[in-house]
């Protein structure tokens, strides 16, 4: 038998491994042991086809299974039958609410959360707003545009265009949303990230106001430094006036963005910096202590390794005038270190960029210093600079025997910079300056995600010395095969410009790529793969999901639902339980070694967290995207501990979220004028509510905008397990 008739009638290959496949799971819910057998039937299945079908049409997958029912019965396996028999209701099921999201059905290896994500933000929609390409169109369109860059270099571009969407149908590896939005449209930008400079003068100040709106405005977030602007009440000469300072003009920024929806399809993000030595930090430190303040903006205090000295030495620093450079006045970094930690602790703002530690690591110094990240933090770039992002998802390459399968993680790595560094060349940049930059450093950020679910797999606790290990092994594997693949095209592509006077000239290492890895939170893209996000622990084991029909469907995380399978201790109500609170820890009726290994980010102390991510910075050229998470009854003092560990161990940056810290009144819209809604007008006047909110009022609230289920703040996005809501948070 050489072809099957699919569902949607087309012919593909006939293969007999996916029938014993398919018998086996079932055999395996009702406790089967012997693998062989599913084996032999399915030879038994191939033969009979070879018999009724001779010199007729193929079969179709309905009649296959149909004869896989039949044999299983006569073969007296009555339960693995059952059990098949409702795995193909299953199915049918599954196809029906896959036609409900995108309107047909999809043979790729996507959830039901999955297409809903695609439907929601990725699918092209024409102009009444119906959906018009089906996810295999959508990875097709991505792969065949990136793969276009091969004819500069004399490659295939069919073998690249086959290669990349293989990549992604099979959920190796994922592109930033830009790229996935756009490749192959009229817009064509990109990348996720950019830095634009702000310089001290009123006419370049509002250059970067104009460049920033048309980065947003093509799907980019952006980051700025305002350490070069003058402090307030500072001379200006040209006037004879004085400055209005920094502050004053990251209001305006802010203004800009709130009337910008990032590509049509999701508001701006903007990272703010000021370094720690201008003489306004202690009002840049406190300005969203209201909560209300630069609603589009994520703030950072840029600290040098002169303000952690004094802090070390409990000693005054000095406050220094970017205008010419000369000293102000000295504060106690004490004082100044116990108010980031102060607001920290309030609301999440500000974050902590240790600046010297960033440019200590920098490969291309002689072309200007860093002063500023991308506004989620994992991507230091200089001015004008940009970069393209893409994630390797852990969970394909673990073999069924729960090995590491190193050679198809290098194979996904080599595979996975081939296409980011073909995206720099298809990429319509929103500003020349950004295009001429970001080509001459050739940047590019690859990253990881579903590493929470690998140690799941592995049986290894995340908080672990065998944990930091794992992290230790995948990540210097990663750069390692990052750095070959860089250098492989680099025989054949060239070296970036920007090379010479490069760390790698110095080291004399040809290489494509001035970076090549970056760990970048993967919300929606992690949503796709079905992938724990980036190197986040799990948040929950379970969760409650709220359906449209307004059902409640307990989601649980399918490692453990194997694991509590497999040892006895699965049941509905066990899971409902663990939805209530998350976690499994205070759970009866479930084993120690289980409880051990099945941790979620609530039950991880803070030191493992920043122990985690200090061991993942080690091999990352870029930076490493991820939460400090704290429970709400931390104080002050944790969080300064986290801060100064954070320091010593080498970290780039830090972010911390104490739970419940942003929690606040929920909105109450169910009643208007005492008229109890209908659940349509609810939902309408639900909707209007919240259509204008920012995405820092939305992370005030903690409350999901749309099914006002509670969000999970993480790897700086926002999501939300009931419907799939996400949003970058860094607001």
């Amino acid at each position: 038998m050489k072809k099957i008739i699919k569902r949607d009638g087309t012919l593909a290959d006939f293969n007999q491994d996916k029938i014993a496949e398919a018998i086996w799971k079932a055999a395996q819910s009702v406790g089967g042991k012997d693998r062989s057998i599913a084996e032999n039937i399915s030879v038994e299945i191939e033969k009979l086809l070879n018999i009724l079908f001779k010199g007729k049409n193929y079969p179709t997958v309905e009649q296959v299974q149909d004869l896989v029912e039949n044999m299983l019965i006569e073969r007296q396996h009555a339960k693995t039958a059952k059990a098949y028999i409702l795995y193909r209701q299953k199915q049918t099921e599954f196809r029906e609410k896959q036609k409900a999201i995108i309107g047909k059905t999809t043979n790729l290896p996507l959830s039901l959360n999955a297409l809903q994500v695609l439907e929601r933000r990725y699918l092209i929609r024409n102009k009444e707003g119906r959906i018009t390409e089906s996810p295999e169109d959508m990875f097709r369109r991505v792969a065949h545009n990136i793969a276009l860059a091969d004819k500069n270099y004399g490659g295939s571009v069919e073998q690249a265009e086959e290669e990349f969407y293989n990549l992604m149908t099979q959920l190796d590896f994922m592109p930033n949303s830009p790229t996935l939005m756009n490749a192959g449209t009229d817009i064509q930008q990109l990348s996720a990230c950019f830095v634009l400079p702000v310089e001290d003068s009123m006419e370049e100040i509002f250059e970067s106001v104009k460049n920033a709106a048309l980065i947003h405005k093509s799907g980019g977030g952006t980051g700025f430094s305002f350490s070069r602007l003058r402090p307030r009440n500072d001379l200006v000469k040209s006037t004879t006036g004085v400055s209005s300072g920094p502050l004053s003009f990251m209001r305006v920024f802010d203004i800009a963005t709130d009337v910008i929806k990032q590509g049509g399809k999701r508001r701006g993000a903007n990272m703010g910096i000021l370094r720690v030595d201008h003489p306004d930090i202690l009002d840049f430190i406190t300005i969203k202590s209201d909560m209300v303040s630069l609603t589009n903006f994520n703030i950072s205090v840029a600290i040098t390794d002169k303000f952690m000295e004094a802090l070390e030495s409990n000693s005054e620093y000095d406050l220094i005038n970017p205008r010419d450079g000369t000293p102000l006045r000295k504060l106690a970094a004490r004082h100044v270190f116990d108010l980031i930690v102060d607001m920290a602790w309030k609301n999440g703002d500000p974050g902590v960029i240790f600046i010297d530690t960033v440019n200590k690591a920098d490969k291309i110094p002689h072309t200007g210093p860093i002063e500023s990240t991308n506004p989620c933090g994992e991507q230091p770039l200089k001015a004008y600079e940009s970069c393209n992002l893409g994630s390797i998802n852990l969970n394909k390459i673990i073999t069924a025997d729960k090995q590491v399968n190193w050679d198809k993680f290098s194979e996904i790595i080599h595979s996975s910079m081939h296409f980011l560094d073909n995206v720099i060349d298809m990429n319509k940049f929103p500003i020349q300056k950004i295009a001429e930059i970001s080509r001459n450093s050739r940047k590019v950020g690859l990253g990881l995600m579903g590493f929470g679910d690998l140690l799941y797999q592995l049986k290894v606790p995340y908080n672990s010395d065998e944990g930091l290990a794992w992290a230790n092994r995948i990540t210097s594997f990663l750069r390692d095969e990052a750095e070959k693949a860089s250098v492989k095209m680099a025989e054949t592509r060239g070296t970036f410009p920007a090379w010479k006077g490069s760390f790698y000239e110095k080291k004399g290492l040809k290489i494509r790529n001035a970076c090549q890895t970056t760990i970048a939170p993967t919300g929606t893209i992690g949503m796709i793969a079905e992938a724990s996000g980036g190197i986040e622990p799990n948040f929950a084991i379970s969760y409650i999901k709220n359906v449209m029909d307004g059902t409640e469907l307990i989601y649980t995380n399918k490692y453990f639902e194997k694991e509590a399978r497999e040892k006895g201790f699965f049941s509905e109500e066990l899971m409902r339980d663990i939805a209530r609170v998350g976690s499994i820890q205070n759970i009866e009726g479930i084993p120690e070694e289980t409880k051990r290994v099945f941790v979620t980010a609530q039950d991880i102390a803070p030191e493992w967290h920043i122990r985690i991510q200090s061991e993942f910075q080690k091999f990352i050229d870029s930076a490493v995207s991820k939460t400090i998470n704290f429970p709400h009854h931390a104080t002050t003092r944790d969080i300064e501990g986290s801060y100064v560990m954070a320091y010593k161990a080498g970290c780039k940056g830090i972010t911390v979220y104490r739970d419940g810290s942003r929690d606040n009144q929920v909105l109450n819209i169910g009643e208007v004028k005492g008229k109890k809604e209908t659940e349509r007008e609810h939902q309408a006047i639900k909707a209007q509510a919240n259509a204008h909110k920012s995405k820092s009022q939305i992370k005030q609230e903690g409350k999901c905008p749309e099914c006002e289920g509670k969000l999970v703040i993480s790897e700086g996005c926002m999501h939300c397990p009931s419907c799939n809501y996400s949003a970058c948070s860094m607001a």
